[in-house]
């Protein structure tokens, strides 16, 4: 059964930083290339970082340079550590395969203050 669990999130303070951790079930955790997802309130769902399996990483502009994607295969966990937090990064932060699997967890909520 696949199960994605979220959590790490919190209240910081713009410049902030936190860590999130998303334990995932093997099935999906097996699959290629695992992501971040973030929705804030009022917009779409938008793809935030993903990590291969075998460590090649990608950002969105928005949080290149702030943001590390990384993963632990022996633990099917996958991380996002988040540096430099600006309000605009307030959101549900959730994880998933790229291309997503139909069913997401609950997600854990981020919310930066200015």
């Amino acid at each position: 059964q696949v199960q994605l669990v979220e959590s790490g999130g919190g209240l910081v303070q713009a410049g902030g930083s936190l860590r999130l951790s998303c334990a995932a079930s093997g099935s999906i955790f097996n699959m290629q290339t695992m992501a971040w997802y973030r929705q804030a309130p009022g917009k779409q769902r938008e793809w935030v970082a993903a990590i291969t399996r075998g460590g090649f990483t990608n950002y969105a502009d928005s949080v290149k340079g702030r943001f590390t994607i990384s993963r632990d295969n022996a633990k099917n966990t996958v991380y996002l550590q988040m540096n430099s937090l600006k309000p605009e990064d307030t959101a549900v932060y959730y994880c998933n395969s790229l291309p997503t699997y139909p069913l997401w967890g609950q997600g854990t909520q981020v919310t930066v203050s200015s």
